[in-house]
């Protein structure tokens, strides 16, 4: 939770001194940020967040040495209690899927525009997850626990459906979905529609979690 004064407190870890500087005044413009440490690499970010017990551990996914994903197995371990964001210059969604079910509460691209970063920051420290652009609602609760209603089978999907599936996991938009198997947009947003509510998510990031964590993608791209 937040310290007395209302303030977010934050240990950044980047293997860049002039990136965790620059990302120090970034969230120190904002009064509501503080930033209470840095680390060089995941076992100092961990030493860190032992010692210093922030809020928000901002966490580089890729650094020598041991890196973000060595650092989460390790605060796991240590049931270290912090909510843990990612930073990346890249990641596909099948690492997305990974992190999070090792306990990260966000995952956030380095090139973002600032105001999603605090985006990020408030919605983690008020519970919720976040995934590059967006909040991810319940869907990354209910990877994380295993629990909940059984996984929707390959079967209940239509073939068509399946090979949109498999669209949206290469990271194809409804227009280049509908060129690629001559259908309209409006086509392609009715079959997402029919896909969104027979697998129980709201939007196309949930739709690739749940994808790549239950294996639809095995089936989808047959």
């Amino acid at each position: 939770m937040p310290d007395r004064d209302g303030r977010i407190r934050i240990v950044v870890a980047d293997d860049h001194p002039i990136f965790r500087e620059g990302l120090r005044r970034l969230l120190e413009a904002e009064a509501r940020f503080q930033v209470v440490g840095q680390a060089r690499d995941g076992l100092e970010a961990v030493r860190q967040v032992e010692a210093l017990r922030p809020d928000v551990l901002l966490l580089d996914l890729a650094m020598p040495g041991a890196g973000g994903v060595e650092a989460l197995q390790e605060i796991a371990e240590r049931r270290l209690e912090v909510m843990v964001v990612l930073l990346t210059a890249a990641i596909d969604t099948a690492d997305s899927v990974r992190v999070l079910q090792l306990g990260a509460r966000g995952v956030i691209m380095k090139e973002c525009a600032t105001h999603l970063l605090y985006k990020c920051l408030d919605t983690v420290v008020a519970g919720g997850y976040w995934v590059g652009h967006e909040r991810v609602n319940d869907i990354v609760q209910h990877l994380r626990s295993g629990v909940g209603r059984t996984p929707v089978p390959a079967a209940m999907l239509t073939r068509r459906e399946l090979q949109i599936v498999s669209a949206i996991l290469d990271g194809a938009t409804n227009k280049d979905i509908g060129q690629q198997f001559n259908l309209s947009e409006q086509t392609v947003k009715n079959h997402l529609s029919h896909i969104f509510d027979k697998v129980g998510v709201s939007n196309r990031l949930e739709l690739a979690l749940y994808a790549l964590h239950h294996k639809l993608v095995s089936e989808a791209r047959k």
